[in-house]
């Protein structure tokens, strides 16, 4: 799947500040502006499964002012008028129109304030929205409920499997997961799971540990699989002590690996969190989890790859 959307994440602050025709991006070539209008075309040209309207999102701002809000809510409203417009007429280019799945970004501010913006989503664009893009989860609390049935995209940068749980509990329905890369690079390999038979601690002494630190010596003569329940690719072929030696001797098939067994343990993860919720037992599941795994991943004790 391919999400097209005007921030990465983690994003990367920009200096410049957003004007009310572009925002500021860092590109191949330094810091640049980005105008709607490129964007609206970016979209025809390489037809996301999933785009991110272009809005005006401010990234590391502690408290925003009252004219600011106001200002980005203007822009925000004027921009998807824009875009959402271009993609519904299609492009020159292409004899048939194409239209994304459209997800219009909720401005990290309370509902309240951004309600002028709320109301140019409800009255104009009801029939042209698939999703909303959420950058602080609080926002997604008291919205009308034409948009509160709408699926969610995080990217609010959730850095454990208990964060992830929360924002499932508050509505949040499709994820980017930074500590998936974060996790390789640090040399972790991810170790938990998200089953109904997860009921109790009597066979642990105290919380497991959500992955293993595989640059620790004590895994250079392990030859057990990375997780002992896994059936990834890296679990099936090859053992702890190969990918330590490999992470050790600075070869990147060990950190590919890695990366392999972890979106791996994320994909049973959510397929977990998926059965949970049609059971009607996820609340339940999820307060066995906190109380069977640590709240924090292992800290990093290795080098990267880069």
């Amino acid at each position: 799947m391919l999400v097209l959307g005007p921030r990465r994440i983690p994003p990367v602050p920009c200096p410049a500040a957003n004007t009310n025709t572009s925002v500021s991006v860092l590109t191949s070539v330094g810091f640049r502006q980005l105008a709607v209008e490129d964007y609206a075309e970016a979209v025809q040209q390489s037809r996301p499964d999933i785009v991110v309207v272009l809005a005006d999102v401010p990234h590391g701002v502690d408290k925003i002012s009252r004219k600011k809000i106001e200002k980005m809510t203007d822009r925000s409203g004027k921009w998807m008028r824009e875009q959402v417009d271009r993609w519904s007429q299609g492009a020159d280019s292409h004899p048939v129109p194409f239209k994304p799945a459209i997800f219009a970004p909720l401005l990290p501010v309370d509902v309240d304030a951004q309600g002028s913006y709320l109301e140019c989503m409800t009255k104009e664009f009801m029939d042209d929205l698939t999703g909303l893009a959420v950058y602080d989860v609080s926002s997604v609390t008291a919205l009308p409920d034409m948009l509160a049935a709408l699926p969610k995209l995080s990217f609010s940068e959730p850095a454990t499997p208990h964060r992830l749980l929360w924002e499932i509990s508050q509505g949040v329905d499709i994820f980017t997961i930074p500590f998936i890369g974060a996790a390789t690079d640090a040399g972790i390999a991810l170790d938990f799971s998200f089953e109904p038979s997860i009921t109790s601690q009597q066979d642990i002494d105290g919380p497991r540990p959500l992955g293993l630190d595989m640059w620790q010596l004590s895994y250079a003569v392990d030859l057990g699989p990375l997780a002992w329940a896994c059936q990834c690719y890296t679990c099936r072929k090859h053992h702890r002590a190969y990918v330590q030696h490999l992470l050790a001797a600075k070869e990147m098939l060990g950190w590919v690996l890695l990366q392999i067994h972890n979106h791996h343990v994320l994909d049973q993860f959510f397929t977990g969190v998926r059965k949970s919720i049609t059971e009607g037992t996820f609340d339940k599941q999820t307060l066995a989890f906190q109380a069977y795994y640590e709240a924090e991943l292992p800290a990093k004790t290795g080098q990267g790859p880069r």
